[in-house]
């Protein structure tokens, strides 16, 4: 297997949300797709937030392209003067109140979709966390908090009981087999 080989570059759109690119590519076996799309996006960051009493802190809000309310973990994307942890710490205390005195663990690293996009999103748990403030959101946040047990949560998900997106399920996951393997010892 041979990488591709771009053989132009053409931004379609530039803003602070990301950008739309068209590529000509070639391919190892010479087939040349002259319009490859392709989304560039900044990283993001996202958490799995258990509080003292073993519950998930979840964020819901409304999402226009999937034209519902979903249930999600906490996530945004780090301002460029922030590490990815510090970007991270921000967007929970800013989307639910919610801090910890513990240093979040490092969960994983993952490409976001790597057929059209550029971006990956860097996983957390926080633990042991607690209501500090109110929200500070931005205007075009409406975002409520719901806490849920954190060890049912999985018959929540699996069971289709609630709407969410790939990056919660996935969060929940790594965040329950990385307790199961380095904390419940």
């Amino acid at each position: 297997m041979y990488r591709w080989k771009t053989l132009s570059s053409e931004y379609l759109h530039k803003s602070p949300f990301g950008n739309i690119r068209k590529d000509s590519c070639e391919l190892p076996n010479g087939i040349v797709i002259d319009d490859y799309y392709f989304n560039e996006y900044s990283d993001w960051v996202n958490a799995v937030v258990i509080t003292k009493e073993n519950k998930i802190v979840l964020v819901e809000q409304y999402r226009y392209a999937g034209e519902d309310f979903f249930l999600e973990v906490p996530a945004g994307k780090k301002e460029s003067n922030e590490t990815h942890e510090e970007g991270l710490i921000r967007e929970v205390m800013e989307e639910t109140g919610y801090t910890s005195l513990r240093k979040p663990f490092f969960l994983g690293e993952f490409m976001v979709n790597p057929a059209t996009q550029n971006n990956k999103v860097k996983t957390f748990l926080i633990l042991e966390a607690f209501k500090a403030n109110e929200q500070d959101l931005d205007e075009t946040e409406d975002i409520k908090i719901k806490l849920f047990d954190f060890d049912s949560f999985a018959d929540q998900l699996t069971t289709t009981k609630i709407k969410t997106q790939i990056f919660t399920v996935s969060a929940y996951f790594m965040a329950k087999n990385f307790i199961a393997e380095n904390l419940n010892n």
